[in-house]
């Protein structure tokens, strides 16, 4: 018994830590990003920004997307569309890393050193409530 308590301890030290997010913070740093993104939803009500924005993807449902996927975008770098093949999917945490340093984010992730992202906005704080914020409109948490 004392075993099994130990690898259940140990378990959940090892476990890290996710990301936690508030989303009411991240609707106000998410002011930040509608210049070039927005979120309409499915019956094309537009929740935040304006819908005739299209520089970057309508992030509706953007966690548990797959990257580089956007219906109707057509603006993303070779690396964010090759980095969403290879198999990335926005969860909150990603997607916090991501805005912190998108070009260095897809270096990284990808191991192209001259891989860049198309979004030069870089959000150093923030990006959990940001992604918090995002994950309350059509994405799977």
């Amino acid at each position: 018994m004392k075993l099994t308590y130990a690898i259940l301890a140990a378990a959940v030290v090892a476990t890290p830590a996710l990301a936690e997010g508030d989303a009411a913070k991240g609707e106000r740093e998410f002011r930040k990003c509608i210049a070039c993104h927005h979120i309409v939803d499915p019956a094309g009500e537009v929740i935040a920004g304006r819908a005739a924005v299209n520089t970057g993807p309508n992030l509706y449902g953007v966690i548990g997307r797959q990257a580089g996927t956007a219906e109707g975008f057509s603006g993303y770098s070779d690396a964010m569309v090759a980095s969403g093949e290879a198999g990335l999917v926005w969860t909150e945490e990603e997607l916090a890393t991501y805005v912190a340093d998108p070009t260095a984010y897809l270096r990284d992730h990808s191991g192209d050193s001259s891989a860049r992202s198309n979004m030069t906005f870089k959000l150093p704080r923030g990006g959990e409530d940001v992604a918090a914020y995002l994950a309350q409109f059509g994405g799977e948490m």
